[in-house]
């Protein structure tokens, strides 16, 4: 690319290119929640039958084995990641994983609130990924499948062992949906549907193997635990948060958004179109940092490169030349002007990982639309770059 203020001709039909809440669905409308059961209690007949109906979805879109438990739970991916923290370390060691900053309050959560006696913490810098094989997996193992705010994701799922003594704790916020996960790996998956299926946010969703009830029905934490995590009673598991009888009240709006979304997944060809999309999303973006030299992938090993969340770096010698609050300062500015322009929203890098762009690539957005965000990119550049020399 040469420096140029040319302004490209055609801009995204869709500018939504939030790393979460992420865009709706294409054609998605407020009709599409005209059958919410507003007004009615969610534990009435209709309320049950719309949230059996989310959890019999997510169980046939992603493929879900039959001996596995599907839940929606209070707040967000965090409410869910937090019940399986808190309902089940503590037996054996645990291993907290982190390469980014969700992963990092994972770690903060076993250390300074659940003080677990036995933890090894291993971390990664944003854009690598940790020796995964080198792990213990006779331990409990706590990680993120994709790394929202690094753009770094585990490839596959096969340092992984199948005879492990303990748990995997999966948030997968930001995968499930997107990237093919092997449940078979996995003891507690957690997501929440505001991220690849642009569902309205507040809920999350917990997935359990049949070794992950087995520990929740067989072991006892030292700590209290607030009835909102509470998933077991009298040494059982509470079963009616499974087939719809969720532990506090859920919006039946948030719900119904769910189903919709679910739905449009289902008439695409479920999970594996999904991630086929997004794959097809990301990879123009892909190529396009190949082809231009003021940008490249946070993410430093093509095979951890996130589908989803495309984290991207500024190296421009110019600007790197720059310090630390100068360059985050260039690139925010980057990111206004394509606001102005209404040609791409909330694109900046998360505020604790490096100074960049981060662009959303999962189904719901459109190949077309970012095919034409690339050049308004480049324009957005060359327009910084030209301010930045005329300051000089």
């Amino acid at each position: 690319m040469t420096d140029t203020l040319f302004r490209p001709d055609i801009r995204p039909v869709r500018n939504h290119f939030s790393s979460g809440p992420c865009a709706k669905r294409p054609g998605w409308s407020l009709k599409s929640l005209e059958n919410a059961a507003l007004g009615r209690s969610h534990r009435s007949k209709i309320g049950k039958s719309k949230l059996q109906q989310a959890i019999d979805l997510t169980r046939s879109v992603l493929g879900l084995p039959d001996d596995y438990r599907i839940g929606i739970v209070p707040a967000s991916d965090t409410g869910a990641y937090e019940m399986a923290m808190w309902t089940m370390l503590g037996q054996r060691g645990c291993t907290m994983v982190a390469w980014e900053s969700f992963g990092a309050g994972w770690v903060t959560d076993a250390l300074k609130q659940l003080k677990l006696n036995d933890v090894d913490e291993v971390k990664a810098p944003y854009g690598q990924l940790p020796d995964m094989a080198s792990l213990d997996y006779d331990r409990d193992i706590c990680f993120t499948w994709n790394g929202t705010t690094s753009g770094v994701r585990m490839p596959d799922g096969d340092v992984i062992p199948s005879d492990r003594a303990g748990l995997t704790l999966c948030d997968a916020t930001s995968a499930a949906f997107a990237q093919d996960l092997p449940f078979e790996k996995l003891d507690v998956v957690t997501f929440s549907w505001q991220k690849v299926l642009g569902g309205e946010a507040a809920h999350g969703v917990i997935i359990l193997s049949p070794r992950a009830v087995d520990r929740l029905e067989n072991y006892t934490p030292a700590w209290p635990l607030p009835k909102i995590f509470r998933l077991t009673k009298g040494g059982k598991l509470i079963e009616g948060i499974f087939s719809g009888a969720t532990i506090n009240t859920p919006s039946m709006l948030c719900v119904e958004d769910y189903i919709d979304a679910l739905l449009w997944a289902e008439s695409l060809g479920n999970a594996p179109a999904l991630v086929a999309k997004a794959n097809a999303n990301a990879q123009v973006l892909h190529d396009w940092v190949e082809q231009t030299a003021w940008v490249d992938n946070l993410a430093v090993n093509p095979a951890t490169r996130s589908n989803t969340s495309v984290c991207l770096t500024i190296v421009d010698p110019d600007v790197l030349a720059l310090d630390d609050a100068a360059q985050a300062d260039f690139a925010k500015g980057l990111v206004k002007l394509l606001e102005a322009e209404d040609v791409a929203l909330d694109i900046g890098a998360y505020r604790d990982a490096p100074s960049g762009l981060r662009i959303w690539t999962g189904g719901t957005v459109e190949k077309a639309d970012l095919e034409a965000l690339t050049p308004w990119l480049d324009w957005a550049f060359a327009t910084q770059k030209a301010t930045l020399k005329a300051a000089a």
